[in-house]
């Protein structure tokens, strides 16, 4: 490789990082659906026909503001639950959970493109997957330990997962490999009490509600790990 091409491409990635950049502080005015290209290259002082050669068009560089979202929401998850003692399962939930609170109250424009309402005429593709598991992956995977470490004991008198569930979420089995029915549609209901908690402390339901948030959520994320049985052999 030579030194040109090492600094043409070190331009493009700076380039390419201060397009994002600015991308996401229209989110923070303007929504996903007001996210311009136009309005970018604008505020750069580049003329409009040049950034299309950074992102062809506006899906383009949505996607990217999502794999970015994903990987960092990712990343803030991996790191509080890997915080913790590998045999701690209770502890274990309780940062990841504390971890997509933390990342989406510190970044609730860009949380907000992540599991907010879709935006018109977007269709996400495959290059956003990878990313958008690896906070639901570290889950799956503390769920699967505790499973094999017998450290999972449901509460007595959970409802048995109806017939009809047999050859459903295969997405969610394949998180958890090994896992029972029963767990598996446990961990399902828990995940989505902490996302939907955290979506409508994000979203500004619990405002002239609930003052003290931080508290709440840990409580309310204490029964969750509850509910799914998580304990510390």
């Amino acid at each position: 490789m030579t030194a040109s091409r090492t600094a043409r491409e070190r331009v493009r990635a700076e380039l390419t990082r201060e397009i994002t950049d600015i991308a996401r502080r229209q989110l923070a005015t303007e929504g996903a659906g007001g996210l311009s290209l136009r309005a970018v290259a604008r505020e750069m002082g580049m003329v409009s026909s040049a950034i299309y050669r950074y992102f062809p068009s506006r899906d383009d560089l949505l996607t990217a503001l999502i794999v970015d979202g994903y990987n960092a929401l990712g990343e803030a998850v991996e790191q509080a639950e890997a915080a913790c003692p590998r045999d701690d399962f209770t502890g274990r939930w309780l940062a990841a959970c504390h971890g997509v609170r933390g990342w989406a109250v510190s970044h609730p424009h860009e949380y907000a493109l992540l599991y907010g309402s879709p935006v018109p005429g977007y269709q996400a593709p495959q290059d956003t997957v990878a990313a958008r598991v690896r906070d639901v992956a570290v889950l799956g995977t503390l769920v699967t330990d505790a499973c094999r470490a017998g450290a999972v004991r449901l509460p007595a008198g959970l409802p048995v997962p109806p017939p009809e569930l047999a050859g459903e979420g295969a997405g969610l089995r394949a998180l958890m490999p090994g896992v029972p029915d029963e767990v598996i549609w446990a961990a399902a209901s828990a995940w989505t009490a902490l996302y939907g908690w955290v979506n409508f402390e994000v979203f500004g339901q619990f405002n002239n509600t609930i003052d003290d948030r931080r508290t709440a959520f840990d409580h309310a994320m204490r029964l969750t790990a509850t509910h799914l049985g998580l304990s510390t052999p």
